[in-house]
């Protein structure tokens, strides 16, 4: 039953917040100080050279090896290194399997990995099975085969597999969840997340820059259009649903009592991608005889063990402002992210009024951001990198990740499912328990005084 609390109430306590005590996770704040950590970077692009210079900051981090097959990027990730004050690494640059021999020759207690999706797996299992722990950028897989190899492998070998989801730490969120646990939503029954950008700059460029603006992909440079525009010709579902799934997966506590069932998903016709080929290079360019398979909206419902529902949103191909389409909704009242709105019953000034977001996450603003905001500010994407990344390095130094394998996969696979049920002509699909029924006695990481 949710507490309830008059605005009165909600108006005295609101300069109380910032010193509440609250219980806090090993895995982010118990830090073992002492202990030194051996990280090695596979993939030094953009995204790696970011999360190298993060991880560099740290003195307990040594990283002793980077691997790529880019001189560019291996050159940029050197500078970064000694920029840093730490010794040069060795580097594994002989093709795209000379990450195995990276794993297999280097005494490592973790790896980082930021490549192109399809490389995701193949290097967690060869980390894994050398007996390396594996920090992957998301997805950490694309067949529900390998989402099942990332289970079997970590648990056979002892070694983690924890998913670069940093959107699980952005602040709004992380205070909508210690709203959630204090029960101020009441009973959750449905929450709503997704990944709606416009990417058509990035699926085509010149490959000269990271967001270049011309229609070439596939070919040249280090753009991700080299290899991420191919997944739109060849696939039809949702490619990138861990933005969205992983931040109310606490919230409904998915694999720690409760847990997916089975989707459906449904995909519109594909027009953006081609029309931004055509309006900026003409209809005669090559590209415009591209094929796209994927649909320019794609929207996953989801059922899960307790009742609750979750929609996902896939939208990437045609003008839009940035969203990720936030909301979360229970008994008692419900959060919508892109209105900045929320309305709390007993709580709200008025009835079926909407009231603005802005008090409620500042008193609710969780303790982990009060207490680490000056070293969060300027880490990336609006400092959820910093979180992500620490809580790797802590994951490494002994700690339970907070975001495991069964994490992982469940965020996932929802890519290789939504493939299937549009395939099907949008029947239901099962999702597999990954955990095999563990879910159902597994304790919630995020209770109530926990913090993700």
């Amino acid at each position: 039953m949710a507490k309830k609390i008059n605005r009165r109430d909600f108006i005295k306590t609101t300069a109380l917040a910032s010193t509440a005590t609250t219980i806090m996770p090993r895995s982010l704040l118990a830090s073992k100080k002492h202990k030194q950590v051996k990280l090695g970077f596979i993939g030094t692009g953009l995204r790696g050279q970011w999360v190298l210079s993060l991880a560099a900051k740290y003195p307990e981090v040594d990283i002793p090896a980077i691997c790529d097959v880019d001189e560019d990027m291996i050159a940029g990730a050197l500078k970064i290194l000694k920029d840093a004050g730490k010794p040069r690494p060795r580097v594994y640059r002989s093709g795209d399997e000379d990450f195995h021999r990276m794993v297999s020759s280097e005494v490592l207690d973790g790896i980082y990995i930021a490549t192109p999706w399809r490389w995701h797996h193949p290097m967690a299992i060869s980390a894994m099975k050398n007996g390396i722990h594996v920090g992957t950028e998301v997805p950490a897989a694309l067949s529900v085969a390998d989402c099942w190899d990332l289970v079997n492998t970590s648990e056979q070998t002892g070694r983690h597999c924890m998913i670069m989801e940093n959107v699980c730490y952005r602040r709004d969120v992380m205070a909508i969840l210690n709203m959630v646990r204090k029960e101020l939503f009441g009973e959750l029954l449905h929450c709503q997340g997704g990944y709606q950008h416009d990417l058509r700059h990035v699926k085509f460029n010149d490959g000269q820059q990271a967001y270049g603006g011309g229609v070439e992909f596939g070919e040249k440079g280090f753009s991700e259009a080299r290899w991420r525009t191919q997944h739109s010709v060849d696939r039809n579902g949702d490619l990138y649903p861990t933005h969205g799934l992983g931040p109310v997966s606490p919230m409904l506590n998915i694999n720690r009592g409760n847990r997916m069932l089975y989707l459906t998903s449904t995909a519109s016709q594909a027009r953006g991608l081609h029309k931004y080929i055509v309006d900026n290079a003409g209809p005669e360019h090559p590209n415009a005889k591209v094929i796209f398979n994927n649909g320019d909206i794609v929207t996953t419902v989801i059922k899960c063990a307790q009742g609750q529902t979750i929609v996902l949103s896939h939208d990437t191909n045609n003008p839009r402002p940035y969203s990720l389409n936030f909301r979360v909704q229970g008994t008692q009242g419900i959060w919508q992210k892109d209105a900045r709105s929320l309305y709390i019953e007993g709580l709200s000034d008025q009835p079926h009024r909407w009231e603005d977001e802005g008090p409620y996450l500042e008193k609710y603003d969780h303790p982990l951001w009060q207490r680490f905001q000056d070293k969060a500010v300027g880490a990336g994407h609006g400092g959820m990198d910093f979180f992500i990344v620490r809580a790797l390095i802590e994951t490494l130094k002994g700690s339970p990740p907070v975001i495991d394998v069964y994490d992982a996969v469940s965020m996932s696979v929802v890519t290789a499912l939504s493939e299937e049920s549009i395939a099907r002509g949008s029947t239901a699909v099962n999702i597999p328990d990954f955990t095999r029924g563990r879910w159902q006695t597994n304790q919630p990481i995020f209770g109530l005084n926990d913090i993700l």
